[in-house]
């Protein structure tokens, strides 16, 4: 049986464990092949899941409540990594200070479906009206299948086409090695524990594909768990993928990604999270009801 694993970014360590697991080997070792795709954006990633064509997602948690209703015919495997991953960048010349969001008043940000939920609502709860203090959109350039948004951003804020982005950690990291960016939020490491809770990358899959092959389920869990673990021992290891899948700057780069975000590399769904998620999604109107732990993670 070959599974269809999609990513909606890949350029990018935000989803690398689920990378690292088809090209470090670890569903072949559980006597899968397995196929990986990008598909963007992350929105349309799930409703390709919801409709068959495929076999599981690598993405934000909470975004798969935008093919699965109230988590119905959707179910979380297991986290690629803890806490919500993005983060805010702004141009350089606004002499951003860290951790002041208010500097994002009257810019352009540009932010990708999905992602732009966790910035939305947390600007809204530092007292920043989304709607009226700061233009949120696309990004320009940032459509299609196969977009890499966060090198996107990199690029139109080098452009001049926004003032700003929210998006993966090597968007950030190329726009503020690059001298154009300034990093004003790292959500995972700065955030609140509410905003840390709002969403996380996770292994997704649906209803239908677990019942029908349970057994595939169990080793994709198991694939990303080992891929974590040989990520976390030697973050080395993903340089190698970095040279097969990225352009040669950004390859250099992921060893030194992945060894800073390693620390959060654990599968566990725990029941706190997966209630402050729920939370994040019910104050976004994309969870219209109280959900258990059970109906939004599988138990393999």
């Amino acid at each position: 049986m070959s599974l269809r694993l999609a990513i909606p970014d890949l350029i990018s360590p935000s989803y690398f464990p689920a990378i690292a697991a088809v090209e470090m080997g670890f569903f072949e070792k559980e006597g899968f092949a397995a196929k990986l795709e990008l598909l963007y954006p992350v929105t349309k990633t799930y409703e390709e899941l919801r409709e068959g064509r495929l076999d599981f997602v690598g993405g934000a948690a909470h975004a798969a409540l935008y093919a699965f209703k109230d988590w119905k015919g959707g179910k979380l495997l297991c986290a690629l990594a803890q806490h919500m991953y993005w983060f805010l960048v702004v141009a350089s010349k606004l002499k951003a200070k860290r951790g002041d969001l208010s500097v994002v008043k009257g810019l352009r940000i540009g932010a990708a479906p999905g992602p732009v939920d966790g910035l939305r609502h947390m600007l809204q709860r530092a007292g920043i009206d989304p709607a009226r203090d700061v233009r949120i959109g696309p990004v320009p350039g940032a459509a299609g299948e196969k977009a890499s948004f966060g090198l996107m951003a990199a690029q139109a804020l080098e452009e001049g086409k926004i003032d700003g982005f929210w998006a993966n950690g090597m968007g950030a990291e190329v726009a503020v090695r690059n001298g154009i960016g300034t990093l004003v939020l790292d959500a995972r490491r700065d955030g609140s524990d509410e905003v840390k809770g709002y969403t996380f990358p996770a292994l997704v899959s649906s209803e239908k594909v677990i019942g029908e092959h349970p057994a595939a389920a169990r080793a994709a869990i198991r694939a990303v768990t080992a891929a974590q673990k040989a990520l976390k021992e030697d973050p080395n290891r993903a340089t190698s993928i970095g040279r097969k899948l990225f352009p040669p700057t950004e390859a250099g780069l992921i060893a030194e990604l992945i060894r800073r975000d390693a620390l959060f590399y654990d599968p566990e769904i725990s029941e706190k999270i997966v209630a402050s998620m729920n939370q994040f999604a019910r104050d976004l109107g994309l969870l219209q009801k109280q959900v258990s732990y059970d109906e939004v993670v599988w138990k393999a």
